[in-house]
């Protein structure tokens, strides 16, 4: 134990004393919460739909003719009526072009946003000079050129338009209860979880690999296993790994998550499917991260100690990378269906449960014993990763040259009965 606690003091002092280490996680705690405060200060109503709080008067607020889009139309069918247009379009200019030529030539130089050519009661051509994937101008004026239309049909035949929209548009009345999880809201704060996770794992244990693997190709590592033991070497790096990691995510995602709650009312709840994470997702989320963390850590640990250059250290670890995109990808995938065969069995295997039990808790139906049994697996799973990579990172520590293909160093554990 006093071996280890000497390893884990003097890797800790590794990260915590670079001021590399430390200045990143500080600007980007610190960047990441003085956006969150922006709208307390800066006029983001256009975006946020929230007035900036003792800001101007409403009046000095709205945005001026000058600053809004101006979509053109010209009406070859008569049906067109500019009020209803502009009710559509609450946002929007319009004005009426006096040939096509003249729009096109407005759109192709930006002067307005957009064109609409109206060739019949309902037909029309749509001029964009940039058309956006999320462009909804169209779908917007269909319904306009919908609206003249039965506008023009109850004159022609007499009847009462207003009664008839009455009948059709009646506003339902509905109220949400949602009694287990909305998934829907939830998807996204899982989405974005699960790369964070993802991230931690693929970065703390590339940098594992590369720092067995530097002390190895300087030689450090003779010394090293002369005055400590290989169990203390490799438990000792990888839990300084797995603080250092959570400290750093800690810091950055408590500085992000608790800058919105404080600015929450300004930014209109608009960031809650990314940011209003409920505490027992966070808490699963640190418990299964960390566990994922420390299960790939030690093969990570284990990968760099069978290879003598720091070249040859993605080579080594490509077939974890394989199986971590692997579950990275199907964990995305499964989210929408997070009650479904697939996701359930990944959230009891260990090279899966990190991401997909904490997203299971949050979006689905699961039950108490089976959030423990998984964890179980996983704990489980970390010792006996530890110890596997104890012994590899024990045999190849000191064996240099080409480098030890895992199911070489696997055949050899076996033949040495260690």
């Amino acid at each position: 134990m006093r071996k280890f606690s000497i390893v884990l003091k003097y890797e800790l002092k590794e990260y915590f004393g670079s001021k590399a280490f430390m200045g990143l996680t500080l600007f980007l705690a610190l960047v990441g919460a003085l956006l969150l405060f922006l709208p307390r200060f800066v006029d983001m109503s256009d975006f946020t739909g929230v007035k900036l709080v003792g800001g101007a008067d409403k009046e000095e607020n709205d945005k001026t003719q000058e600053n809004q889009d101006i979509f053109l139309y010209l009406d070859r069918a008569g049906v067109v009526r500019a009020g209803a247009l502009e009710e559509i379009f609450p946002d929007v200019v319009w004005r009426q072009a006096s040939d096509e030529a003249a729009l096109i030539n407005s759109v192709e130089t930006q002067e307005a946003k957009a064109g609409f050519v109206v060739t019949g009661p309902c037909e029309y051509t749509y001029y964009v000079y940039n058309k956006s994937m999320t462009d909804s101008n169209a779908a917007k004026f269909e319904q306009a050129l919908k609206l003249f239309y039965r506008m023009d049909y109850c004159a022609a035949e007499g009847l009462d338009f207003d009664e008839i929209s009455a009948m059709y548009d009646v506003p339902i009345t509905m109220d949400w209860q949602v009694l287990n999880k909305d998934t829907g809201s939830n998807y996204w704060y899982c989405y974005v979880l699960v790369i964070i996770v993802f991230m931690l794992i693929v970065y703390y244990g590339q940098m594992i690999a590369v720092s067995i693997t530097n002390e190895k190709s300087n030689r450090a590592i003779e010394v090293l296993v002369t005055s400590t033991s290989s169990n203390s070497l490799i438990f000792g790096k990888v839990t300084a790994g797995a603080v250092a990691g959570v400290f750093q995510m800690g810091v950055m995602l408590g500085a992000v998550l608790t800058a919105y709650q404080l600015n929450r009312e300004q930014w209109g709840g608009m960031l809650d499917m990314f940011l209003h994470v409920p505490g027992e997702v966070l808490l699963a989320f640190a418990f299964f991260g960390l566990g994922g963390y420390l299960f790939y850590g030690f093969l990570y640990g284990a990968m760099g100690a069978l290879v003598s250059k720091t070249e040859d250290v993605s080579k080594s670890v490509s077939g974890l990378m394989v199986v971590i995109m692997a579950v990275y990808f199907f964990s995305l995938v499964q989210l929408t269906n997070v009650d479904g065969p697939v996701i359930k069995v990944l959230s009891f295997l260990p090279v899966s449960s990190y991401s997909t039990m904490f997203a299971r808790i949050a979006m689905g139906t699961v039950a108490a014993w089976e959030i423990i049994l998984s964890f179980l697996i996983l704990a489980a799973s970390i010792v006996g990763a530890g110890i596997l990579g104890a012994k590899l990172y024990r045999m190849g520590t000191l064996r240099y040259g080409n480098p030890i293909k895992f199911s070489t160093a696997l055949k050899d554990l076996r033949k040495s009965g260690k």
